[in-house]
């Protein structure tokens, strides 16, 4: 049986980009279908904004702690602080773990030393997922 970390990384071989090789990877934990976390994580790839913003990997676990944590309630959303603070505490480990949270910082565009590669970045993601949102 695979770990989360391993079927993140087989997504990503497979062409799925970092968010959606993290947070496709526990669809059915959140319970939702994985062909929409497919496609809600598509535009959060190569680091927001074409590596100007934060990794995809960071990005897909983030979107997980909405998913999870997320009471649905649009006439009166109660559960946005909580969400929110979960958000901060993946945010929190992914930076420690991997030295950042930009894609081309973490990458070495423009200085040509990678802090964190893909792979890297995509295990991380997954692992502080399952940790913070215990899935």
């Amino acid at each position: 049986m695979m770990t989360k970390e391993e079927e993140a990384i087989e997504r990503h071989d497979r062409g799925f980009n970092c968010c959606q090789a993290v947070a496709c990877s526990f669809a059915q934990e959140v319970g939702i279908d994985e062909g929409f976390i497919f496609k809600a994580g598509e535009g959060f790839g190569l680091g927001m904004g074409c590596m100007n913003g934060n990794c995809g990997a960071l990005s897909g676990a983030v979107m997980l702690a909405g998913l999870k944590n997320s009471d649905g309630n649009m006439s009166r959303p109660m559960s946005k602080g909580s969400s929110y603070r979960l958000s901060q505490e993946i945010y929190r480990r992914f930076v420690e773990k991997t030295g950042g949270s930009i894609c081309k910082e973490l990458k070495g565009i423009g200085t040509g030393r990678v802090v964190c590669s893909c792979p890297d970045c995509i295990r991380a993601g997954a692992q502080i997922a399952q940790e913070v949102l215990k899935l």
